[in-house]
């Protein structure tokens, strides 16, 4: 396994290091001493392993095609903001915007998440483990959230087709977001994918999806379309 201390080196060096070493063959790296650096890791288009000794600043893993991420401790704000597709697990607490806008792959946040996590995901899964902050969830297209524990106001506001799963209490649904049951197939396929993270559910979990009522305008959804804007 390949190692870069990144004490003494800027963000540049540290990732000119890392993408060095990938061209040169190697698949496992750890990053030692990160000291909460912001933009860790990022566009890294390789499917290799990157293990970060210890909590990272913003936009970590950011733009990232096919990696395996772990960040031994906590995440600052946009913790694989964009990712393409890859595995990034935070081990500790994540900033604003965990996953925000990503496309594919599976993040895992085993702490709590700041505020608008999955904030216009169009695919992939974003797992939290603890709880999730107001507007989780914010015009997601699609992919789905699952939140082990409790989400604050406004979840799922403004939503498309993605799907959010909580096992946890609601404080107040956002803008057009309804409840439904999921269904055997459903509840089937989250245990197994909270199987490959040895996570499992606390308690029946809820399904949160789009009401459709902001999907097109209709005057009598108007004091609807108010409080969305």
């Amino acid at each position: 396994m390949a190692t870069v201390d990144c004490e003494g080196k800027t963000t540049r060096e540290i990732n000119r290091e890392v993408h060095r070493l990938i061209e040169a063959g190697a698949r496992e790296i750890t990053l030692l001493n990160p000291r909460a650096r912001h933009n860790l890791a990022v566009a890294i288009l390789r499917p290799v392993r990157i293990r970060i000794e210890g909590s990272v600043g913003y936009y970590c893993a950011g733009m990232i095609d096919g990696p395996t991420v772990e960040i031994q401790g906590s995440a600052g704000w946009g913790v694989a903001e964009c990712m393409m597709d890859g595995t990034v697990i935070v081990e500790g607490n994540a900033g604003n915007g965990a996953g925000a806008s990503i496309r594919g792959g599976t993040v895992v946040i085993r702490g709590d998440a700041a505020a608008r996590a999955g904030i216009s995901m169009k695919g992939g899964c974003l797992i939290i483990q603890g709880n999730a902050g107001y507007m989780t969830g914010f015009m997601a297209q699609k992919g789905t959230i699952i939140i082990l524990g409790d989400a604050d106001e406004a979840l799922a506001d403004s939503m498309y087709e993605a799907e959010v799963f909580i096992a946890g209490q609601i404080a107040e649904l956002g803008n057009d977001a309804v409840i439904h049951e999921p269904s055997p197939a459903e509840l089937a396929a989250l245990r197994a994918t909270l199987d490959r993270f040895a996570l499992a559910v606390p308690r029946p979990l809820k399904k949160v999806v789009a009401g459709r009522k902001l999907w097109n305008f209709d005057k009598k959804d108007f004091e609807l379309w108010k409080q969305a804007l």
